[in-house]
């Protein structure tokens, strides 16, 4: 190889510019928990209260559950570049609002308790404990 030669070939890599993509370690860490089934299902618990004639003939209940998902934003890296991500604050899951319409049975007591699963696409499960109150206090004039 002459001397002009190894002047060109060098020369033409000389415009290459490093790029440091964020650090996608956090994300990878979650996938691998969600995985091998290290993280627990969120709990939540909330009470309803029905008046008598709603637990006589059952009723369906509008019910807001939070839901973890991954971050829009960081797409579960929990950082943009080379800032953390003010959306999740790092975490790389954020907590949505989703609208779930329960139907109670009829015949339904006060204390009953239900449980079921809520499981968004490609994210964690949340479990939901409702617990039911049968009072006068929402009743309705006949």
């Amino acid at each position: 190889m002459t001397g002009e030669q190894s002047r060109s070939e060098s020369s033409c890599f000389a415009d290459e510019v490093g790029i440091d993509f964020p650090s996608v370690a956090p994300a990878v860490e979650r996938i691998r928990r969600a995985f091998l089934a290290d993280e627990v299902p969120a709990i939540v618990s909330t009470v309803i209260q029905l008046s008598v004639r709603e637990a006589l003939t059952g009723t369906t209940v509008p019910l807001e559950i939070p839901v973890r998902c991954t971050c829009r934003a960081c797409g579960g890296r929990g950082e943009l570049w080379t800032e953390w991500c003010p959306r999740c604050s790092g975490k790389g899951n954020e907590t949505l609002r989703h609208l779930v319409q329960v139907t109670i049975p009829a015949g339904v007591v006060d204390g009953a308790r239900f449980q079921f699963t809520v499981m968004a696409r490609h994210n964690p499960p949340t479990r939901i404990e409702l617990h039911v109150g049968v009072g006068r206090a929402t009743d309705s004039p006949m």
